[in-house]
């Protein structure tokens, strides 16, 4: 589900002409990383303990965590500074279509959302991997209401706003998982 929109969001972004829908696009292929990773973290972390790694291999879903949060960072600071870019000279944006194509993207993050909800709580692999997933959603609603906002009143500098929050959201929730998976990884006491 994750790739199939992003594609559609990166060719509606492109469409379009909203950075909004590129950054959403920008952020589902992270998730679709993501995802792979953690399930490759799964996998590898679930294999028995050796005599070289006598305490087995789960820390790696630790650190897929950790990887994707930092890459979640590094991603919305690009974004926010194309939003810049773009405030200081807005494009003309398709209102409509942006509005269309964050629709279909917010019912695809919350049907990955549903599906990766049971287990988000207790894991930090597969909250790391929600957290993709619900940063998307939250980025389709605030690209929904840029759409909402360029129709309306032809506010094009909405998309370049909705783009900065929707950045700002995920730096929130990934430096919290970034600060969890140090802690773990330097073998703090567990919260």
């Amino acid at each position: 589900l994750t790739v199939f929109y992003m594609i559609a969001e990166a060719v509606g972004g492109w469409w379009a002409n909203s950075l909004a829908l590129l950054a959403d696009a920008g952020h589902m292929f992270t998730d679709a990383a993501a995802l792979a990773l953690t399930l490759g973290a799964i996998w590898f972390a679930s294999r028995p303990a050796t005599e070289r790694k006598t305490y087995g291999y789960y820390r790696l879903e630790i650190l897929a965590a950790f990887i994707n949060a930092v890459t979640l960072v590094l991603l919305s600071i690009w974004v926010i500074y194309e939003a810049y870019e773009r405030w200081t000279s807005p494009p003309e944006v398709k209102g409509f279509q942006l509005t269309l194509i964050a629709v279909g993207g917010l019912v695809v993050n919350l049907i990955c959302a549903w599906l990766l909800h049971s287990d988000h709580k207790h894991d930090l692999n597969m909250r790391g991997a929600w957290l993709h997933v619900i940063g998307d959603a939250l980025g389709s609603v605030t690209a929904i209401i840029a759409g909402i906002f360029i129709v309306a009143f032809g506010w094009v500098w909405a998309d370049a706003v909705s783009s900065v929050l929707i950045s700002l959201i995920i730096i929130y929730g990934s430096w919290n998982l970034i600060r969890e998976t140090i802690n773990i990884l330097l073998e703090g006491t567990p919260a």
